[in-house]
């Protein structure tokens, strides 16, 4: 019995060592669940700033000592808290070598425990920021590609913005500008792309931006010249004749090079640098063929000739012949006449106006055209003559006369006067077809009363006599107001039933 106590003691002492075990292992581990350390700092820093750092680890034995360490292995700063809640708090100058990750370690009696980590990142300011092109330089033509890029000579994590004459370039205000990291990008260039173009760098820390802006990069854009315009005209020096042709592109940037051939020969050549025209001038024979002229414009991508023009001058002479238009309104009231002046030859023809033979003040450079002769007006080259008003100043004989506009003292050759009237009515083409139908119609029921007449008056009027006067007086009647429905006249009325109104003596209507 003694024995089996003895063993029953040590079978129980064995069954309670692992709940010893467990409870030890449980007060061990408690202990080593104290709160980590906390490292805070910012993940953001500009250039030659302080990024501070600090450390703590709360509820931990005393003393603690704190280090912080950077990329696992570099010692930054250390220190120890004897008092407790007492952090480390650590001012770092922030340099090109300080990016990287930190964390801190508190070590007490119990151990070593390690906080989270941070990461730094520094941010270095822009600085000399410049605008470059490509192509460059930014002389381009209309429809290239011209990519402008912003550039710094140092700087991180930055960001563009764009100014072009001195408005900031979004996508709302100029939607054919893009906008692509540091690159400003036309796809196709058109002349509203010129100008001033600047751009700014810059970069944000929290609530702090730095920023440096290029200065001003000037865009050129070249517009194509259109096919140039060719103008021949002739003047007279003493007794001899001076030939001047003038070329111009009425698009297109300059400078271009202009040149004047006669038959494909080139005469003279000329630098346009401030416009697109020139002038050429030359000796001239009038009545003589000198040849088809042209003009060429030539420019570093482009090489373009004019239309061919006769450089052959004949004298005014011939007939001239005057031709009257005149111009109605809805309700066929005369609104206005136009006169024209037909030339048979004559290259350079100058026409003078007479009415009743006194000469209109007509000349295209009087200012005071408007004031002298209001109701007159002059088009194609002074070869017609439009009258906006018809009353009796503008009425009488016009004709026209001709002479070589380079030559004053040329012989005239004139027209014949031809008569305009001022009439207040004139019918249209449809009045007159319907007054002559209405007249036509009016016949027929004359003609066809006649006929009548004459078989009534071969039977009946031997029967009785006053039968005549009857027959004299329906038709007379009806006639009349025939004549007073087509012409509208209320003066017109039937005679006595009594009188005798032989066919000889109806009224005598006349149309005009």
């Amino acid at each position: 019995m003694r024995m089996l106590s003895t063993v029953m003691k040590n079978l129980r002492a064995l069954c309670l060592w692992p709940v010893l075990a467990l409870a030890n292992l449980s007060i061990k581990i408690s202990g080593s669940t104290a709160p980590l350390p906390v490292l805070t700092g910012p993940d953001m820093a500009f250039l030659g700033s302080r990024a501070m750092f600090q450390c703590i680890a709360p509820h931990s034995s005393l003393p603690v000592t704190y280090e912080i360490i950077k990329d696992g292995n570099i010692l930054i700063a250390t220190g120890t808290d004897l008092q407790g809640g007492q952090p480390l708090v650590y001012s770092l100058r922030v340099a090109l070598t300080s990016e990287g990750t930190y964390h801190c370690q508190a070590k007490t009696e119990g151990g070593t425990r390690i906080s989270n980590s941070t990461r730094l990142s520094v941010v270095t300011p822009a600085s000399n920021t410049r605008v470059t092109s490509d192509p460059f330089p930014a002389v381009v033509y209309e429809g290239s590609r011209l990519v402008l890029s912003c550039n710094v000579s140092e700087g991180s994590h930055l960001s563009y913005t764009w100014f072009f004459n001195r408005k900031e370039v979004t996508s709302a205000a100029f939607p054919l500008l893009h906008n692509t990291g540091n690159q400003l990008v036309m796809e196709t260039v058109s002349p509203d792309h010129a100008g001033d173009y600047y751009c700014m760098a810059w970069s944000r820390v929290q609530d702090i931006r730095r920023f440096s802006s290029s200065s001003e990069f000037k865009v050129s854009v070249k517009v194509y010249i259109l096919k140039p315009t060719i103008v021949f005209s002739i003047s007279k020096e003493g007794t001899s004749y001076r030939g001047n042709v003038t070329c111009w592109s009425s698009r297109g940037t300059p400078p271009a090079n202009f040149s004047f051939l006669v038959d494909d020969y080139e005469v003279e050549s000329v630098k346009a640098v401030s416009s697109l025209s020139a002038r050429f001038s030359f000796a001239m024979v009038p009545g003589l063929d000198m040849g088809m002229a042209r003009c060429r414009v030539k420019t570093e991508v482009q090489d373009l000739l004019s239309e061919p023009l006769s450089l052959e001058v004949v004298p005014v002479g011939g007939h001239v012949t005057l031709e009257v238009e005149h111009l109605f309104r809805a309700d066929s009231k005369l609104t206005a006449a136009i006169l024209t002046c037909q030339i048979s030859r004559g290259t350079f023809p100058f026409v003078s106006w007479l009415l009743n033979d006194s000469i209109l003040p007509l000349e295209t450079h009087d200012s005071h055209l408007q004031l002298i002769l209001p109701h007159y007006a002059l088009t194609d080259h002074r070869q017609t003559l439009v009258l906006t008003k018809l009353g009796p100043e503008e009425a009488g004989y016009y004709h026209c006369r001709v002479r070589d506009s380079y030559d004053d003292s040329g012989t005239w050759v004139e027209s014949t006067a031809v008569l305009v009237r001022a009439t207040e009515f004139f019918m249209a083409t449809t009045e007159v077809i319907s007054l002559a139908f209405f007249c036509f119609l009016f016949l027929c029921l004359a003609v066809g009363l006649a006929c009548v007449y004459g078989m009534l008056d071969q039977k009946q009027v031997h029967r009785d006599p006053s039968m005549k006067n009857f027959y004299h007086h329906q038709m007379c009647c009806l006639c009349i107001h025939i004549v007073k429905i087509h012409l509208m006249s209320s003066s017109l009325s039937c005679p006595d039933d009594n009188a005798i109104i032989p066919l000889s003596e109806l009224p005598n209507v006349t149309f005009s």
